[in-house]
């Protein structure tokens, strides 16, 4: 599932990202192991893989990774978590980018809001 700024690439808030934030679970956490030593994650929950790519086999803390590749939003088949947990993310780690992330995050959900 790809989770980060990638959701915002999905819904057309971002035209570009530094990195991909990918969450993989079970075969293909396996497959992407095999291709480059695990590490630990920046967050410290959970181990990291590096190739051009950065896909860890669980989210941050206080997330259920099960959770949110179950209820992932699919664009063009491929898993995205919801722009509601991106933002709870970004909430979390609080980076000047995130804050700039989350400014658009919430101008789309208050759009949503208003035309529902």
């Amino acid at each position: 599932m790809v989770f980060g700024s990638g959701p915002l690439l999905a819904h057309g808030l971002r035209t570009q990202l530094g990195d991909l934030d990918i969450v993989a679970r079970g075969a293909a956490w396996h497959r992407l192991a095999a291709m480059s030593e695990p590490v630990p994650a920046p967050s410290g929950h959970g181990q990291m893989v590096r190739l051009q790519i950065e896909a860890t086999d669980q989210w941050l803390p206080g997330f259920d990774t099960a959770h949110l590749i179950a209820t992932a939003e699919h664009h063009g088949g491929i898993p995205f978590a919801s722009l509601a947990e991106v933002a709870r993310s970004k909430r979390r780690t609080g980076r000047p980018k995130d804050h700039r992330d989350l400014a658009l995050i919430d101008a789309v959900i208050n759009q949503d809001r208003t035309n529902t």
